[in-house]
């Protein structure tokens, strides 16, 4: 279990200092969880606390009791807890293979590889021995980096914005791959995402805004007031939504 407490970050800005993150307290158990909210809210900010890629201003993370609140990105990721970026790294020189491997933490085999990406919608003998370079695109990218996910099988799989920049037919097929993850993978999958498809799918939603958790609870309690409060204000934008 996956447990944050009385979390709250501070970032220099032109203005002077700026909260971002105001006591958040959350317990994420195993399963398929949403955060979502309006943007700049601190949902990104949230994810990369989580991750150790910054460090709160203060409150406490623990992961199954321990505390990891000052551990590395380096150091969580030991501890079982992956991350996949808005926009998925490109290594030069590196193939998808090798990146399955490095991932899995072990010297894995082809047909091992290839199983994962199987798993992720896309046809192993096009992808395996192909570099992680810009000749791929944003939706193949993105399902690669699920792939290696995959492969490490950690207590927790976090990603920030996964929809970001792919096209319609990218983001159908990552719509199925995260309900196998979710039927699959085991753990807590953590999806920073604002995407209604992807909500739909979610056991719990939480819902942060200028900091602070709004609301949270399971998909059901959630969902109906959260999605009647967009459809409001997309009516106020715009007579055309």
């Amino acid at each position: 279990m996956l447990e944050l407490k009385n979390i709250c970050f501070e970032a220099e800005t032109e203005n002077g200092v700026k909260q971002i993150l105001k006591d958040v307290s959350l317990k994420i158990e195993d399963g398929f969880v949403v955060i979502t909210g309006p943007n700049g809210g601190g949902k990104s900010t949230l994810a990369k606390v989580i991750a150790g890629i910054i460090t709160p201003t203060s409150g406490r993370i623990l992961l199954d009791g321990e505390d990891i609140t000052n551990l590395s990105i380096t150091e969580r990721a030991r501890k079982g807890i992956s991350f996949a970026f808005q926009q998925p790294v490109r290594f030069k020189g590196i193939t998808v293979h090798d990146l399955i491997s490095l991932a899995s933490g072990k010297d894995i085999s082809v047909t091992d590889a290839c199983a994962y990406l199987s798993q992720v919608g896309l046809c192993a003998r096009d992808y395996i021995n192909r570099e992680v370079n810009a000749s791929l695109s944003g939706g193949e990218l993105k399902r690669i980096e699920i792939a290696t996910v995959l492969a490490r099988s950690t207590k927790v799989s976090l990603f920030d914005e996964p929809e970001a920049g792919i096209d319609l037919w990218s983001f159908n097929n990552l719509i199925k791959v995260f309900e196998k993850m979710h039927d699959t993978l085991g753990g807590s999958v953590i999806i920073i995402s604002h995407q209604e498809r992807i909500l739909n799918i979610a056991d719990k939603v939480i819902v942060i805004a200028n900091g602070s958790i709004k609301q949270e609870g399971e998909k059901e309690e959630i969902l109906p007031e959260l999605l009647g409060k967009a459809n409001v204000a997309c009516k106020v934008l715009t007579d055309n939504c």
